[in-house]
């Protein structure tokens, strides 16, 4: 299995769902269920109880995490985002390319736009 092109800080839009063309930034990467979870879209509702906090009995009376409705961001597929390029600001599909870099090989990501072809990866 590959490792994912698209990594936690970047900005990824959205191809699919309710918040179609919408960008976001990447908050968390999870490769090995190929889903990364991005900044105030996909949103879903939980409804929580009030639950005693861990660790919070140092200060007398047991703190509580407050219930009710929840909103929070929810996992996406990763071919549901595609990559904004920050040079070009536009969507775009990714290539690798290896770099030699103080005598080392690296892989760097790069914007596949026929006129931009620029680093992702700084």
């Amino acid at each position: 299995m590959s490792s994912m092109r698209v990594r936690k800080g970047d900005t990824v839009q959205m191809l699919t769902g309710k918040d179609r063309g919408k960008q976001g930034r990447v908050i968390e990467a999870r490769p090995r269920d190929r889903r990364v979870i991005v900044e105030n879209l996909n949103t879903v509702k939980r409804h929580t109880k009030p639950r005693p906090m861990r660790d919070a009995s140092r200060m007398g009376g047991t703190q509580m995490t407050p219930g009710g409705v929840i909103e929070k961001s929810s996992a996406v597929p990763i071919s549901n985002v595609m990559l904004v390029c920050p040079t070009c600001n536009r969507p775009t599909r990714i290539g690798m390319t290896s770099k030699e870099v103080k005598g080392r090989e690296i892989r760097v990501r790069v914007c596949k736009r026929a006129d931009c072809l620029q680093e992702i990866d700084k």
